[in-house]
């Protein structure tokens, strides 16, 4: 493959807002809130941001479709703006396009920003909350996110000839572990510590997904200002810096649900975005190298089978490694949802992208308090998965302290 970017681009400083059910907040006053920790992270001047890229995803209802809600919002100087869409990979493709900006030599400086007010949306994820838009009821109206992620489960029963009764401990331990991380994280839609017992006699959603299984409905943003390395050094000389070592996204072709012997067991897109980011990253052995990572659990069964499509665990043994505590915070091989994941810490679409790095980001520059720290972390991945199991966008970044 070609050179890649890895290690063209640094981070020169993050912020993310609190999500939730932010009613108080309009979507700009959340752009304000992450772009203002972002730039006092990277100790800088707006004046000196010399382009900017601008996700958001549902309906367009809050900011419309350009760029110039941003730059109104922040107030930035007549600088090239670009708004960006790509489902659940939103902020991760905004955060693509300003990697890529900078390590094409086109500018020094880049903003990347995500946002989303979902909960003015109306969006549910269920029949009338409209899983694609609101204008599904025209095509699909019986077609719900929990419902079309949930056959995931039975398929990966079917084939690895696993017992139900086991998949649904596995999700359920899937999901405590989120549910545990996000309580300790004061940004954190959810935070409240859930026992597996709990959550396997929680209501049925979509078999064998109960209500403990799918993620909220959040708003929020997340915000990060990309430079070179170089520059990056300059203006913190005494601090680590993190370097972006991967950036690849997979788009379906849709061959999954029409013309290929698709198992419905996995991620296709995962597989090939995760293989491809190895590769640039110079990563040959993930289970060992990657230290931590944050995937997209939009429902506890998408994460237990990413485990495997990130390649982290081998095909048929994330069963093994979930129960095993492999991914657990404390005492886990590759700690996942280290601040709560979509499960818990929200999924405002346009913004979780840019909230996964965050996350990263914060843990490689030992920002985080001691009980929810990945202790001696070098690499860290995110995963982004937006559309439908058979139809998908799929997002991996890694990003790592040299």
């Amino acid at each position: 493959m070609a050179d890649g970017i890895r290690d063209k681009v640094a981070i020169l400083g993050m912020g993310c807002t609190k999500f939730g059910e932010r009613w108080d907040c309009s979507g700009e006053d959340l752009m304000v809130e992450s772009f203002l920790e972002c730039l006092a992270d990277a100790g800088i001047e707006k004046k000196e941001i010399q382009a900017a890229y601008f996700g958001v995803h549902i309906d367009e209802v809050n900011v419309g479709k350009a760029g110039t809600p941003l730059g109104a919002a922040l107030k930035l100087p007549f600088i090239p703006i670009t708004r960006t869409e790509n489902f659940c990979a939103t902020a991760t493709e905004a955060f693509r396009a300003a990697t890529y900006a900078v390590a094409s030599g086109a500018y020094d400086i880049v903003l990347a920003l995500g946002v989303e007010k979902l909960k003015d949306t109306g969006y549910g994820g269920l029949p009338g909350g409209a899983a694609f838009g609101t204008e599904m009821f025209m095509r699909g109206s019986n077609a719900t996110a929990p419902g079309l992620f949930a056959q995931l489960a039975t398929a990966y029963a079917a084939k690895y000839n696993i017992p139900m009764e086991k998949i649904k401990d596995a999700i359920a331990h899937v999901s405590a572990k989120s549910h545990f991380n996000g309580a300790m994280n004061p940004k954190a839609h959810l935070r409240k510590a859930v026992p597996e017992e709990a959550i396997k006699a929680a209501p049925m959603i979509a078999y064998p997904l109960g209500l403990f299984d799918c993620c909220g409905v959040s708003d929020g943003s997340a915000a990060a200002i990309v430079t070179t390395p170089e520059i990056a050094k300059s203006l913190k000389p005494n601090q680590d810096i993190i370097k972006v070592k991967a950036l690849q996204i997979s788009v379906s072709s849709g061959e999954e649900e029409t013309y290929t012997n698709w198992d419905g067991a996995h991620f296709a897109t995962t597989r090939v975005a995760a293989t491809k980011a190895y590769e640039e990253a110079g990563i040959k052995n993930p289970r060992e190298e990657v230290s931590m990572m944050e995937v997209h659990d939009c429902f506890s069964i998408t994460e237990f089978v990413t485990m495997e499509d990130v390649h982290i665990s081998p095909k048929g043994g994330a069963y093994e490694d979930v129960m095993n505590g492999f991914y657990d915070l404390k005492g886990g091989g590759v700690p996942c949802q280290v601040d709560g994941g979509l499960k818990c810490f929200g999924h405002p679409i346009g913004a979780s992208g840019l909230r996964m790095i965050y996350a990263m980001y914060e843990q490689l520059l030992e920002r985080v308090p001691e009980e929810r720290a990945v202790k001696n972390a070098r690499f860290g991945l995110t995963h982004n998965l937006g559309g439908t199991p058979a139809k998908n966008v799929a997002a991996i970044s890694i990003i790592g302290r040299d």
